[in-house]
């Protein structure tokens, strides 16, 4: 937990956003699952003809109402629920909401990486922060990685702010690079004084198209670390471990697959042995960064692409 005047016990706005950001949909996972134990409703919603390319991000055709109707690409900002407000499908349970002295100052935004108008969509998203008095932003991504499925996710913060570096022991970015939407609007918080935090989760790149609920597991520890709150796991950990079990029987049936795994093991193994030093780390994460680089592409579609780095602000 946060010490009492860290600069995370205010109104936090959690961020997280499908398509490149979020490999595995562990980030916009992340958020979907405090959604929907969170008391939250919508407090802004963006135009989704200003910022999305239809013919890249289409809109789905669902059952709703009795209705089938088209649900577009957007990105939605929830806040808390006003007093005596009863969420619809929220539990009586107690123990399936999310409890601690912040869970009533916590605000989402999830949706798609919108497509154009950047600057315009990040203007837009900061002048609601602003308006709602929201006094950090975290961002959450997720990234496809050399990493072997059987260890614990790799989870890593960063942050631009000097004030947050020193509260929570992350470190700043030195990533030089290509961005998805989440930098963007980190460098317009940070611009007008709204701190900002990245949470960045590994997931092994050679399960890219499956969702990886251990990767939400992961980033719900991290942020929960973080931040004045409990939040209920629900049926996470039975999936995740279904997830790592159906990874497995895939690798027993295939030698070529196995091996990649244990290799992946024995140099993750390495890393986080005691006697690695903080040079060995970085260039082993240095190396990641080239053999990720040269394989863009190869995966297909965006979540195949190298996102944003995680010791980038």
């Amino acid at each position: 937990m946060t010490d009492a005047d860290s600069i995370l016990d205010g109104r936090i706005l959690v961020v997280a956003f499908e398509g490149w950001n979020d490999a595995g949909e562990a980030a916009s996972g992340a958020v979907k699952t405090l959604k929907e134990q969170l008391d939250v409703v919508p407090i802004a919603e963006v135009d989704p003809e200003l910022y999305f390319d239809f013919q890249f991000n289409r809109p789905v055709v669902e059952e709703l109402d009795g209705r089938r109707r088209l649900v577009w690409p957007s990105a939605i900002v929830y806040g808390p629920a006003l007093p005596g407000h009863v969420p619809d499908g929220l539990a009586d349970d107690a123990d399936l909401s999310v409890t601690g002295d912040n869970a009533g100052n916590i605000f989402l935004l999830v949706g798609t990486e919108p497509s154009r108008s950047w600057r315009s969509f990040t203007a837009e998203i900061i002048d609601v922060a602003l308006a709602a008095d929201v006094g950090a932003i975290v961002f959450l991504g997720a990234m496809l990685a050399d990493v072997p499925h059987t260890r614990p996710i790799s989870v890593f913060a960063s942050s631009e702010n000097a004030t947050v570096r020193a509260q929570l022991g992350v470190e700043r970015s030195s990533y030089e690079g290509p961005v998805g939407i989440l930098s963007a609007l980190a460098e317009g918080a940070e611009d007008v004084g709204i701190p900002t935090i990245m949470i960045w989760a590994s997931v092994p790149h050679y399960v890219h198209n499956a969702p990886s609920p251990k990767a939400v597991l992961a980033l719900i520890d991290k942020l929960e670390e973080m931040v004045d709150v409990t939040i209920p796991r629900g049926s996470l950990v039975e999936e995740a471990g279904a997830w790592e079990a159906g990874i497995d029987a895939l690798a027993a049936d295939d030698e070529e697959m196995a091996a990649y795994i244990q290799q992946l093991e024995q140099a993750r193994d390495t890393v986080d042995s005691p006697e690695a030093s903080g040079e060995a780390i970085a260039q082993e994460f240095e190396r990641y960064l080239r053999r990720r680089d040269g394989k863009d592409g190869r995966d297909g579609g965006t979540a195949g692409r190298a996102p944003d780095d995680p010791r980038r602000g």
